[in-house]
């Protein structure tokens, strides 16, 4: 069923390797963390087999708080294909990560329950997941 503002799951499954399956393991448990390098403390999403900051190659998994600052966004308003007519418009945004270092991680997410008219950079987030199957959820925002 298609609901207004909220971009439909194109997969049932995050087809994750053992770089990326703990951050979906998290998201099925309603967490959401980040890969932080061991040597200098660097947060990588997604995660990356070297930090790029200090080329380390040691990462431990971190939970974050699970809010975020919008970095940069996009209304949609034309549907990109027929069967995405009942969606818009809906929002696309860059969140920057609370919890992060330095510049911050920031992902790409859909952000949902809003008025896409009102959304702006630096609105406050936070992250609600929608599991679409027993292996996949799909981190989206909120406004706060």
């Amino acid at each position: 069923m298609a609901i207004k503002g909220v971009f439909p799951a194109a997969l049932d499954d995050p087809y994750a390797n053992e770089a990326t399956q703990p951050f979906w393991d998290a998201a099925l448990r309603g967490v959401l963390t980040v890969s932080r390098c061991r040597t200098c403390g660097n947060c990588l999403l997604p995660p990356a087999p070297v930090c790029f900051q200090c080329q380390g190659e040691a990462f431990e998994w971190v939970e974050l708080p699970g809010t975020g600052t919008i970095y940069s966004f996009t209304v949609v308003r034309h549907p990109l294909r027929p069967d995405l007519a009942d969606v818009v418009p809906y929002v696309s945004g860059v969140i920057e990560l609370d919890g992060t270092q330095g510049a911050g991680c920031r992902m790409i997410a859909n952000i949902i329950e809003c008025d896409p008219d009102s959304v702006r950079i630096g609105d406050k987030v936070r992250v609600v997941f929608d599991r679409v199957s027993d292996t996949y959820a799909v981190p989206r925002f909120t406004p706060l």
